[in-house]
């Protein structure tokens, strides 16, 4: 790799025989795998919550909560 006329070993902080080893790989693998969930986890929570209103159940109150009863809703 070259960079500003300097070359620079591809094994700074581990040996090639390390990073060619297929526990490396594994545990690499591991890594980008959970990454990804993590990630994916990430934008689920920041997507807003789709909810699909059918005018019955939960949403709709049985009484009006107006300060004056007798207004229309």
């Amino acid at each position: 790799m070259m960079f500003s006329g300097l070359m620079v070993p591809r094994g700074i902080l581990l040996p090639e025989s390390v990073l060619a080893s297929s526990w490396f790989s594994v545990l690499a693998s591991f890594v980008a795998i959970n990454t990804v969930i993590y990630l994916v986890l990430g934008i689920i929570k920041i997507i807003p919550v789709i909810r699909i209103s059918t005018g019955q159940g939960r949403d709709r109150r049985s009484e009006t909560r107006n300060i004056d009863p007798e207004a229309s809703v």
